[in-house]
């Protein structure tokens, strides 16, 4: 193909699609104005120009080329994409009790709980504004209901987090939710709004879906197989936090007596003590399972890149499926 493949593949297709993400990041900060509360863009800013990647509406651009859409709405449906994703970390970060997102203070530590989850409210007002203009009930559809999915896989991991009966079926469920949900809805909506065929959409859905969960997959897995200076997270996060991710639960399934009551009490009863984190380890390590959690995350991978088979022969596909390849490499 000629390209540059020392370039990150999400950059490659930020590159390609530039024009187009130039007039979404306008949309952007036109409709995160605010007249009466100045609040709003204070937070909202803080947020959306820390330098995240923009994967999602991206992914509603790539899937609109893709299919050869030349309107308008296209512009619209990634940001929709993008206030939805942002008002959700706002909410995430007031549930999570962070400090940090990106490198940098989060909002509710800049300012408070209340203004996060306001602020979040009002993103998610103007998401849907947003997802009416276009006029397509199918989009509104597609966006709306991903938009009650995320809420919904929020509060299911809110009970399956700490409970040792949580098992792989359950965490699946939660991770289409929280994560997989606005991928798929990206891409299917990017392939709806251009008006291609049924078979095309379901693909388009199928990639993203796929692709959301081997990225929430690797995002599990790096917690405790990580690079902290490389992923920006410290190792453990998630073992202090006690979230039962896809590697605890895969060692609980394998866990003798001795062990089920170590994380019945680091993960259930939230006790924990010096040496738990190096204890956990081991026991992942003595399992295997974090080697079978990469293998996962591949599976899901080569299934996004399975779905694109049937789409039409274009440079954004390749780049889609060199994007696959390229959120399990940081774990391959």
């Amino acid at each position: 193909m000629g390209l540059d493949q020392s370039v990150k593949p999400h950059e490659r297709l930020a590159a390609h699609l530039d024009g187009g993400m130039q007039e979404v990041n306008t949309l952007i900060r036109e409709r995160m104005a605010s007249k009466h509360a100045p609040r709003i863009p204070e937070v909202t800013a803080h947020l959306v120009e820390a330098g995240g990647k923009r994967l999602r509406p991206m992914l509603v651009l790539a899937a609109a080329d893709l299919c050869g859409y030349q309107g308008p709405w296209h512009i619209h449906l990634a940001a929709t994409v993008e206030f939805i994703h942002t008002a959700t970390l706002l909410h995430d970060d007031v549930v999570d009790e962070s400090a940090q997102r990106r490198g940098k203070p989060t909002a509710n530590l800049l300012w408070d709980n209340q203004s996060s989850v306001l602020v979040g409210d009002y993103l998610f007002a103007r998401a849907f504004q947003l997802m009416v203009e276009p006029g397509n009930l199918r989009v509104l559809s597609i966006l709306s209901n991903a938009a009650a999915t995320i809420a919904e896989g929020e509060v299911l991991q809110l009970s399956a987090a700490q409970d040792l009966k949580t098992d792989e079926s359950v965490y699946l469920q939660v991770v289409r939710g929280k994560t997989a949900a606005l991928f798929s809805a990206a891409t299917e909506a990017g392939g709806e709004i251009s008006g291609a065929d049924a078979a095309q959409v379901k693909a388009l859905f199928d990639y993203g879906d796929a692709l959301g969960i081997a990225f929430q997959i690797v995002d599990d897995l790096l917690d405790y197989w990580g690079d902290a200076g490389t992923t920006g997270k410290n190792i453990g996060d998630d073992f202090r936090e006690r979230k039962l991710t896809l590697p605890v639960i895969k060692a609980v399934a394998k866990a003798d007596p001795e062990e089920r009551a170590f994380w019945q009490r680091t993960i259930e009863k939230g006790k924990q003590a010096d040496g738990d984190l190096e204890e956990a380890l081991r026991l992942l390590r003595k399992h295997d399972v974090l080697e079978a959690t990469r293998k996962e995350a591949l599976s899901w991978s080569n299934k996004a890149k399975s779905a694109l088979e049937t789409l039409p022969n274009h440079l954004v596909r390749d780049m889609l499926s060199d994007l696959a390849d390229y959120v399990v490499a940081r774990v391959s």
